[in-house]
């Protein structure tokens, strides 16, 4: 698939966006900005979820991975589903009774304006991060296919993909956002069976003969159960996935604004339910993927491709997509599919950006309703530059896989909003708010210690992301230290 072709296909998706844009945006109020007037339909909301919490991290990052780690994800992946389920019965019913924009504004209801602030600062800085991770991965694959051939620079790549997004978040938000994932989590599930349908048609296989060959037993390992010491052990790996949900789905504005734009509590606790089976399914068609790649690759002499003279095993499914002779239908298959993952998270994190940083920081809920729109647009901009910049910055100094690298961020970034929520739900106590953001930089402090202790001083021991619940657990402790000594009965909880 030439690079004129690509760039086709891209601008074409994009005219649909628009078009969708165009329709669900006409109102450009701020209440259609941040909750869509409150009338999604739930069943949107959970498929279109679907492709925000995949993205293209998921799309090319996992298949990547399969040959390091094979199907051990999946260990993680079933502590998502627990997780989910937490998110609907403890996390949803607490939003919906206090009617919140912002999910943080209940940590200040509950504590006070530090809460508040540092519970918001943590999700912006997780958020970023999230955010630039997963456009970082894909301005690297249509860099090195797409504009490395028509002598463009990476930081143009960047700048037109948010450029692209914000045209089409511009005027209606979440809203938009709604419908503009569902067609996206199309795509993207559409493009992951049909790479595998084809891929097995050219090795001359069946579904049911790939899932029975002996080459597929290479990578099914699922359980490590071997010894604790290991970083992916199946405990570890569970209860960590199990938290990575509840703080990045629960505790993140990105996923729950989807959520509060329900109609009523009970739609969106069958949206998050329906939605974490769905994911868990998809999920593992991804890994079947990836197993087939590695496949499809050996049997064809593909190497590993490179980045800066470095393997990088993310880049593997667009090489056989694009290059690796399988027809135009593959790779246009592909790039819908790659496309698609990528702007229905990264669109959505640019507005929940929007959302929190105007709510929580800026106050704009107090302020004339033209002053609000105003304010909305020159944030939702400068969003826009601050991904720009963070991505640019990443092809610099990111060397791991992607995906490792966000769940290994997200046990620093997530954990002080673990332990806020948690203590604000489960105990009666107020604290001494003031002292709020000191608990929580201590406790990320010690935990990116924890990280960097050799595997030698413990024992041989190996942290995994196990990061995140001890990060919220060390939090809670030091809200405890500073707790007042009365009890409070808060109307909040």
């Amino acid at each position: 698939m030439s690079a004129t072709q690509i760039l086709l296909l891209i601008g074409a998706y994009f005219l649909v966006l628009i078009l969708i844009s165009y329709f669900t945006g006409k109102n450009d109020s701020n209440a259609d900005f941040f909750k869509a007037g409150k009338q999604s339909p739930w069943y949107l909301v959970a498929f279109g979820m679907v492709g925000a919490s995949l993205s293209g991290v998921t799309f090319i990052s996992v298949p990547g991975w399969v040959e390091n780690i094979q199907f051990t994800y999946l260990q993680v992946v079933f502590g998502y589903l627990i997780g989910y389920f937490v998110v609907a019965f403890v996390l949803l019913p607490l939003y919906y009774r206090l009617n919140l924009t912002s999910i943080y504004e209940y940590l200040l209801e509950r504590f006070g304006t530090v809460s508040h602030k540092t519970g918001a600062f943590f999700f912006f800085l997780s958020r970023v991060l999230g955010a630039a991770f997963r456009l970082y991965l894909v301005a690297i694959v249509l860099q090195q296919f797409v504009f490395d051939d028509l002598g463009v620079r990476f930081e143009f790549t960047v700048v037109i993909s948010i450029l692209l997004i914000w045209i089409y978040t511009n005027r209606g938000g979440i809203k938009t956002i709604v419908w503009t994932d569902t067609l996206q989590t199309l795509f993207m599930i559409l493009a992951v069976i049909l790479s595998i349908v084809f891929i097995n048609q050219e090795l001359g296989w069946s579904f049911g003969e790939f899932l029975a060959s002996d080459e597929l037993k290479n990578y099914d390992d699922f359980l490590v159960t071997d010894s604790f010491l290991d970083r992916n052990y199946f405990i570890k790996s569970f209860v960590g996935g199990m938290f990575v949900t509840i703080c990045m789905t629960g505790l993140d504005q990105d996923m729950m604004q989807k959520n509060l734009t329900c109609k009523s509590l009970k739609d969106a606790q069958k949206n998050m339910v329906s939605f974490s089976f769905v994911l868990v399914g998809v999920t593992f068609l991804f890994m079947l993927l990836g197993a087939l790649l590695f496949i499809y690759a050996k049997r064809n002499g593909i190497g590993i491709p490179l980045m800066d003279g470095t393997p990088k095993t993310d880049l593997l499914f667009p090489e056989i997509a694009l290059n690796g002779g399988l027809g135009l239908a593959l790779a246009i298959t592909f790039m819908l599919g790659l496309i698609a993952a990528a702007y229905s998270s990264a669109d959505s994190a640019l507005t929940s950006l929007t959302t929190s940083f105007c709510v929580d920081f800026l106050n704009v809920q107090k302020k004339e309703e033209g002053e609000q729109k105003k304010i909305r647009k020159r944030t939702h901009v400068g969003m826009s530059i601050m991904l720009i910049v963070v991505i640019i910055s990443f092809k610099y100094i990111l060397s791991s896989n992607v995906i490792d690298s966000l769940l290994t961020v997200a046990g620093y970034t997530y954990g002080p909003l673990l332990g806020l929520f948690s203590f604000g739900i489960f105990t009666k106590h107020q604290i001494i708010d003031k002292l709020v953001w000191v608990v929580a930089l201590t406790s990320v402090v010690v935990i990116v210690l924890v990280a960097n202790i050799p595997a030698s001083y413990l024992g041989g021991y190996q942290v995994g992301y196990e990061l995140l619940p001890l990060n919220g657990l060390l939090t809670f402790f030091g809200l405890w230290l500073i707790r007042k000594k009365e009890l409070t009965l808060s109307t909040v909880r």
